[in-house]
């Protein structure tokens, strides 16, 4: 472990008083603190809204670069930052927590982790971020432990094991904090495991509870898997993170694709709980309800996105909403008290499916599978989004995704799907399960949308020239932030899409934005290529 400089640890100790300890009270109620962002969208509703409103869609033209941090790993980079009174917390890929001066991007101490060997990842080692209680930061890690570290001195407090990394369970997700608990959930679904979602001590790293994504013989939902033991290597993995309704003491997670991802035909059924959402009690672990999203998935399409939680008006009646932009194409309104579906409807093109039954099942268009000679599906296996953060203002009452549009593959019978655009180079590259160059307006491209919950209809639309892995932020100054694979980070008016500053970062964007103030100053703060970017005005 990196040990701090004398005058490091006076500087640290100087910004953390021992009286700014964070309570689960102060993240509960972050949003009246908006100087700081507690946890990986701001506040437990994941609505990724900053309260600030120095930076405006009047002055955000004149934004510039304050700092920049270069990490070290050259792993993609989709940790969202911590700030706490000043100082900043994120981690370097796979799973290395760094503490840095939020004002000047000075760095205070590292904590390394070296993962164990075996330690596997189908898309990357990488991590999404951090939680925090009192004065511990939580980190879980690719070989499935979840570390305790102090988040004054970045030492290791305690490390529990929450899976068996042999197995290739793994965790991606930013831990969340409820109560006195910590709760993960395991990565690993495309490798075959059985999803496990799990609840820690944060005192001392004892399990409270446990449960399973995919039920086992004889509980609810095992018969959903054809009546044979696929289940016990069904994946429905949770690797992204949970929301937390505390009227209700529900949290919500969202799980990802049955195993094998593109092949059913051993486990006929609807496979629950893979490609659902989750409500959990947050004392026990006991399920609530849930919905599914696409029953027997055979294209891969992840429900792990995060879940939005907005108390709107719903066509005239003041609604506990949960809004919810899917892999699948589709976009969703849901009672986050019971479960109930109120709306949906595709926000890209998709053909897989043309409507929903009374209970809000999808009803899905027959011939729309993979078939031995291949059948065009829309949208891609990659999906409309995938881990990107989405962002809800209160303020406007719009729902902000950033996203894939005019994207498609060929879903062959039991293979890897094969992708809509392949051009004559990556042929004779063998590439033929990649995604395609893009040539003209006919190929897909990424997109930031503004969309009405009562609705789902988009408002406004910013069309990037690439397509986008990043994450969006809106503010109370009327701004939208987001970006993506093509290396620009932006500025939007949140009413109109208007661009109103642009900027290359040097890299795509693979996280999503946040903002806090240190001394009085708005910042925003990206993750782009291997570098953390920090903008503030002049």
């Amino acid at each position: 472990m990196k040990t701090l400089a004398p005058i490091a640890i006076a500087l640290l100790a100087a910004t953390l008083r021992v009286d700014a300890q964070i309570t689960f009270d102060r993240i509960l109620h972050a949003d009246r603190e908006p100087a700081n962002w507690l946890s990986y969208s701001g506040t437990p509703s994941n609505q990724r809204y900053s309260g600030l409103d120095q930076i405006t869609a009047a002055n955000a033209k004149n934004l510039e670069l304050k700092w920049l941090w270069q990490a070290r790993s050259l792993e993609k980079f989709e940790a969202t930052p911590l700030v706490v009174d000043g100082v900043l917390y994120t981690v370097q890929a796979p799973n290395e927590v760094v503490a840095l001066d939020a004002a000047t991007g000075r760095v205070f101490w590292t904590f390394p982790y070296e993962p164990a060997a075996n330690a596997r990842t189908c898309c990357g080692r990488v991590n999404r971020g951090l939680a925090i209680l009192g004065d511990t930061l939580f980190m879980g890690t690719i070989d499935a432990h979840l570390l305790a570290i102090d988040a004054k001195a970045g030492t290791l407090l305690w490390d529990a094991n929450v899976a068996d990394s042999a197995q290739r369970y793994s965790i991606t997700m930013a831990p969340v904090v409820i109560k006195d608990k910590v709760i993960v959930g395991t990565a690993g679904g495309d490798a075959g495991i059985r999803g496990v979602v799990a609840a820690f001590d944060a005192g001392t790293g004892k399990e409270v509870w446990r449960i399973h994504t995919i039920p086992g013989p004889g509980e609810p939902g095992n018969d959903s898997w054809g009546g044979g033991s696929s289940w016990k290597e069904g994946g429905a993995a949770v690797w992204n993170a949970g929301a937390y309704d505390p009227e209700t003491n529900l949290v919500f997670f969202g799980t990802g694709n049955p195993a094998p991802d593109w092949d059913g035909r051993d486990r006929l059924g609807d496979n629950l709980y893979s490609n659902c959402v989750l409500a959990l009690d947050a004392d026990t672990g006991k399920l609530k309800w849930y919905y599914q999203f696409t029953p027997h998935d055979e294209m891969d399409y992840d429900s792990t996105q995060v879940p939005v939680l907005a108390d709107i008006d719903w066509r005239g009646t003041p609604t506990k909403a949960m809004l919810w932009a899917n892999r699948n194409g589709l976009m969703y309104v849901l009672d986050r008290v019971t479960g109930k579906f109120l709306f949906g409807k595709p926000y890209v093109e998709t053909n897989w499916m043309s409507g929903f039954d009374k209970n809000g099942r999808p009803i899905r268009v027959p011939g729309i599978v993979p078939s031995k000679e291949g059948t065009l599906v829309r949208p891609h296996v990659h999906g409309a989004t995938n881990w990107a953060p989405p962002s809800f203002s209160p303020k406007t009452g719009l729902f902000y995704v950033a996203h894939w549009e005019h994207s498609g593959i060929i879903a062959l019978e039991g293979q890897f799907p094969r992708s809509v655009g392949i051009n004559s180079k990556q042929t004779q590259m063998g590439q033929t399960n990649l995604l395609p160059f893009f040539n003209d307006d006919n190929e897909a491209y990424g997109v930031i949308r503004a969309y009405d919950p009562n609705t789902l209809e988009p408002k406004w639309e910013y069309k990037m020239a690439d397509i986008t892995w990043g994450g969006v932020l809106s503010t109370a100054g009327d701004v939208v932030f987001g970006g993506g694979k093509e290396g620009y980070f932006v500025a939007l008016d949140a009413k109109s899409g208007a661009e109103l500053w642009k900027m290359p970062v040097g890299g795509q964007v693979n996280a999503g934005a946040m903002s806090y103030a240190v001394n009085g100053k708005q910042y925003v703060a990206i993750a782009a290529g291997s570098s953390l970017f920090a903008f503030a005005l002049p």
